[in-house]
């Protein structure tokens, strides 16, 4: 079954309050959605079930963490790279890993404290069998990021 159809208006309006502020009391969301506390927090609890919601995490600024170099880098390959994702997460700068169609063969995104620390990535991304070659665009300014739109149906 498709999430988009196990998921309802009142499940996408507790979705979105979440994604605005996760720590949201369950009175405040059942109220927001028009439904009582404890029917707010049952919805919830079943869309972690069924792994609507996957995880619970905070927004952290990477700047503040030492991590305020941000490049996309596009990963060349001599071989499927699709059974290599234990290899990829053992490289903890990568922080979203996709295999994907096109000229290239994997996606990465890395958070790095300094170009020379990229540099360092780029190496070891070079270790990982199969990899022939990389691509590195650095971010300069970040206008927005934004989770999926829970508001889309």
């Amino acid at each position: 079954m498709e999430i988009r159809e196990i998921v309802d208006d009142i499940d996408r309006k507790l979705i979105a309050a979440l994604q605005r502020d996760a720590t949201t009391a369950y009175a405040a969301l059942g109220k927001e959605v028009g439904l009582s506390a404890g029917a707010a927090h049952e919805r919830v609890r079943k869309l972690r079930e069924r792994g609507v919601i996957r995880r619970t995490t905070i927004d952290v600024d990477p700047a503040a963490l030492g991590q305020g170099v941000l490049a996309y880098v596009m990963v060349d390959s001599s071989a499927w790279m699709g059974d290599s994702a234990d290899a990829f997460a053992a490289i903890p700068e990568l922080v979203e890993a996709h295999v994907i169609a096109g000229s290239a063969s994997v996606l990465v995104k890395v958070r790095a404290a300094t170009t020379g620390q990229l540099q360092d990535v780029l190496r070891r991304l070079y270790g990982i069998e199969g990899v022939s070659g990389t691509q590195a665009t650095v971010v300069l300014e970040t206008f927005f990021e934004r989770g999926v739109a829970a508001g889309a149906g």
